[in-house]
């Protein structure tokens, strides 16, 4: 595959290959003829470069690739991606690729298999799976490994498995130039069992390591797999055979090597009867066990388990939802907390924690208490210091189905969580964000703790909806998308300061749907010009809005809580909304101002923060920077005098 594409890594598949295979035949639970069945065993390849391994097993247990597909390795439009992609081809559980990510990924997984097994496994079996990673030097070397690790130590999630590819070589060279850790020490302190096999082409050895780790009750389990990298290859063992193809002369000297005279994209009789004999076989067992088992559900048991795997939410699920009236008002912190349990209370399957913020966040979900290795059953995950580790998991629960969830931190801290988000994004993943204190209305916290950045960042990010609600209402409305979506995570931000409620909340809900909406319309029938915010900046556009009438001019107000969901709107509501000829536009939004050009126009204005923030009293630090019933006015004026010069027809010179 790697020699007909001239591209990929042949030094994981081929130091791997017994322990992949080993995994494989002697006691993965997969079936697959039915790749999606609930109770399967997870498989995450997290070191992703060693696709080429991965694309070779599917094929071999029989998946839906072809030898075809496998002859297009790396090529456009292939189902066979340079690293795995989930929903490309069946049997590929995560997108993996950035190293580490895979880890944190299977504990998430593994965390939905605890918490699922807890709640349903009463009468009978349902949930009952292991999740198998194979990751290598580089995987443990990223940060996230170690939030991942030590967090699922601590909750001693016994049925996760990591083959540790060690074979002491990274891309650039020995690995002891950058890593001489003792990865024994380094697990057994997080609460792992760890075990090691010298040969890494033992199968016997592996197995029986294997099947120790299955029989853990109490801890996760590592098993340090020694092997070569590119064994086999002329320059076996060492950065040489990495990532670049070996070359004709390579192919020769390995065929030779590995006593290999088979044509290329060729298997063997003998080695599909073995697959179909040992994996095949064993998983279509398994499987019509298991849906004999789901058979002898109640009807309301029955009911509950479909709901959880199909993730169908309740018909009378939106009757709890808080609503709110004019006079009132909210942080959106607190909007989501009354949402997050009107919604707990209908959902069973709704869960979530937070980066130990959940007391500043607003993320418990009340009369539930913390998922923990002796109460699996319960809904609050307390995820600690640790977030990256905590959006990778969010991941793996949302991978691994059966749940809606979510996680929270403050809004800065998302940068913490990026990469995942991304991972989120290209898997479609439906995970939901909470992400509080929103601007620099933190205050007193100062620049470290005030978001600029951060949200023109993630509406930058394909595939991810963010919704940043100006009052009670549009919160509301924001909770229920995100609930609703499911393919593509949604980021839900909030502010930590009190909103007033605005008028309208009927338009309200399908205006957040749509992204963007009038709020407040002009008095005449065309506006002047548009004043454009979100979040809590739409509460002061309105009162320019009526400051800016006293002085005859007459302008709309737009509520813009997701730029994504707007330009998903056809031409003619968003012509509605900010109609072309309009041309007097001032956008007013708390942070970086890059990207509010694409509304207000070449003619426009955005009344944003380019710089840091600052650490005082909010109200302080909001003036400072210019957002005022007075600047928004002052700016509005400038811009429209500036326009209305630029009007009028200069003289010809003579």
């Amino acid at each position: 595959m790697i020699e007909a594409a001239q591209s990929g890594h042949p030094g994981l598949p081929l130091g791997a290959a017994p322990l992949a295979y080993t995994l494989f035949t002697r006691h993965l639970k997969i079936d697959p003829e039915n790749p999606e069945w609930f109770d399967r065993d997870r498989f995450v390849l997290s070191a992703g470069h060693g696709s080429a391994m991965l694309y070779s097993l599917l094929h071999l247990s029989g998946f839906n690739l072809s030898i075809a597909d496998l002859k297009h390795f790396r090529q456009l439009n292939s189902r066979t991606p340079g690293h795995p992609e989930h929903g490309v081809v069946p049997g590929v559980d995560a997108t993996t690729g950035p190293l580490g990510q895979g880890i944190g990924m299977a504990v998430g997984m593994a965390m939905a298999e605890a918490h699922l097994a807890a709640i349903f496994n009463q009468a009978t079996q349902l949930v009952d799976h292991h999740t198998y990673v194979i990751c290598g030097d580089g995987d443990l070397m990223e940060g996230v490994s170690h939030e991942a690790a030590s967090l699922a130590g601590h909750l001693k999630l016994s049925k996760l498995i990591v083959l540790y590819d060690s074979n002491d070589v990274s891309l650039d060279g020995p690995a002891d130039r950058a890593l001489t850790d003792n990865v024994q020490k380094r697990f057994e302190s997080y609460g792992w069992h760890y075990q090691r096999v010298a040969d890494g082409n033992d199968l016997t050895a592996i197995d029986q390591a294997i099947t120790r780790a299955e029989r853990q009750a109490t801890a996760p389990t590592l098993i340090e797999v020694k092997t070569v990298i590119g064994y086999g290859a002329p320059k076996q063992g060492t950065n040489q055979v990495h990532g670049s193809p070996l070359g004709a002369a390579g192919i020769i000297a390995l065929r030779k090597a590995l006593n290999w005279q088979e044509a290329e994209f060729t298997v063997p009789k003998l080695v599909t009867e073995r697959f179909t004999k040992t994996l095949r076989q064993n998983g279509a067992n398994k499987r019509q066990l298991w849906e004999q088992q789901r058979q002898e559900l109640s009807p309301k048991a029955a009911q509950q388990f479909k709901r959880a795997i199909t993730q169908e939410l309740p018909a009378d699920w939106i009757n709890e939802l808080p609503t709110y009236k004019l006079g009132q008002s909210e942080s959106g912190r607190v909007t989501s907390q009354k949402m997050i349990q009107a919604i707990a209370n209908k959902v069973p399957m709704f869960w979530g924690g937070s980066a130990d913020l959940a007391t500043s966040n607003k993320t418990d979900i009340a009369g539930s208490n913390s998922f923990t290795a002796l109460t699996p059953e319960q809904r609050n995950i307390c995820f600690g210091v640790r977030e990256f580790a905590e959006a990778t998991a969010l991941n793996g629960i949302a991978l691994h189905g059966g749940s809606h969830i979510f996680g929270g931190t403050f809004f800065t801290f998302s940068d913490y969580m990026r990469g995942a988000i991304r991972l989120a994004a290209l898997q479609k993943l439906p995970v939901t964000y909470i992400f509080t204190h929103d601007s620099i209305a933190v205050g007193e916290d100062g620049p470290t703790h005030e978001p600029v950045e951060q949200l023109m960042s993630l509406r930058a990010m394909p595939n991810v909806s963010v919704i940043r609600p100006a009052d009670p209402n549009e919160a509301v409305a924001a909770w229920k998308l995100a609930l609703t979506v499911h393919d593509r995570p949604t980021v839900l931000v909030f502010t930590r300061q009190d909103l007033a409620v605005l008028k309208g909340a009927q338009q309200q809900v399908s205006g957040v749907s749509r992204g963007g909406y009038v709020l407040s319309v002009q008095q005449g029938t065309q506006p002047e010009g548009v004043l454009i915010a979100s979040g809590s900046e739409v509460a002061l556009a309105l009162t320019a809005q009526q400051e800016l009438l006293k002085l005859k001019h007459d302008v709309a107000v737009v509520s813009m809580p997701s730029f994504d969901r707007f330009d998903q709107q056809s031409r003619h509501y968003q012509e509605q909304v900010l109609p072309a000829h309009v041309r007097n536009r001032v956008s007013i939004e708390m942070g970086a101002t890059l990207g509010w050009e694409r509304y207000v126009g070449l003619d426009g204005v955005s009344m944003g923060i380019d710089s840091f923030g600052a650490s005082g009293k909010a109200t302080e630090v909001i003036s400072k920077y210019g957002f005022s019933t007075k600047a928004v006015t002052t700016a509005y004026l400038k811009m429209w005098e500036q326009n209305n010069f630029s009007q009028i027809p200069k003289r010809e010179a003579i």
